[in-house]
């Protein structure tokens, strides 16, 4: 049998910690195995469980999750920080992600992609929060912040740097096909294809890979 992926969660508001190991206790790959309400809670947890992820907020009470992150990756370097936030701490993303964390999350995000960024991490890639803004793309990019893969860029043939282009633009499959008067299934297999080559999993890992590895430039993608 699979090993469940053993999760601590931190927010200091109990109604969200409540939502949130609801959710996680029904599903049957993931165990929570502790809650904190502050960050200096967190790190006692992470101390004396080594969880493999912890989900955690960013402002909290005590030690907040930018110091509380910097100590886990000193001190449990294989647990794996997932970010939660709100929608305008842009900058506190990127502390977060230079301090250690592997990905971010909205805290309005769904449960499928609270799972998929789960997993992600889970098997030490990076996870990007499907609403990440244009702005915030660029921050990252231009931040400390590296993925640690050492591999080289993969390599795209003219239609797919065509298509990336689009996707970078915020254009559906759809609206793609029509102008490369393709079908919108051709495109999809396209966009699967991208997204394998560039180890993300969706636009706005296409857009941070794009743009980190100058297949794009920063005039030419959309709001996200």
């Amino acid at each position: 049998m699979e090993d469940k992926i053993r999760v601590v969660i931190a927010d200091d508001h109990e109604i969200f910690r409540d939502g949130l190991s609801l959710m996680l206790s029904k599903q049957k790959n993931i165990e929570l195995v502790g809650q904190a309400e502050n960050g200096r809670q967190l790190v006692d947890l992470v101390a004396a469980l080594k969880p493999d992820i912890i989900l955690t907020d960013i402002k909290m009470p005590v030690m907040d999750g930018v110091e509380a992150a910097r100590w886990v990756i000193q001190k449990s370097p294989d647990t794996k920080i997932i970010a939660l936030s709100m929608f305008d701490e842009e900058n506190l993303i990127v502390d977060m992600l230079e301090s250690g964390a592997k990905g971010y999350l909205l805290k309005n995000a769904d449960k499928q992609e609270i799972l998929e960024a789960i997993s992600t991490v889970h098997e030490n890639n990076t996870y990007y929060c499907r609403l990440t803004s244009a702005r915030l793309a660029s921050m990252i990019v231009k931040s400390k912040f590296s993925d640690n893969k050492k591999t080289k860029p993969a390599e795209f043939n003219e239609r797919e740097l065509e298509i990336i282009r689009y996707i970078c633009q915020q254009n559906t499959a759809q609206q793609i096909a029509d102008k490369l008067f393709l079908s919108k299934r051709t495109v999809e297999g396209y966009r699967t294809r991208i997204l394998e080559k560039m180890n993300v999993k969706n636009t706005a890992g296409v857009v941070i890979y794009a743009l980190k590895h100058q297949l794009i430039k920063e005039e030419e993608y959309g709001e996200m």
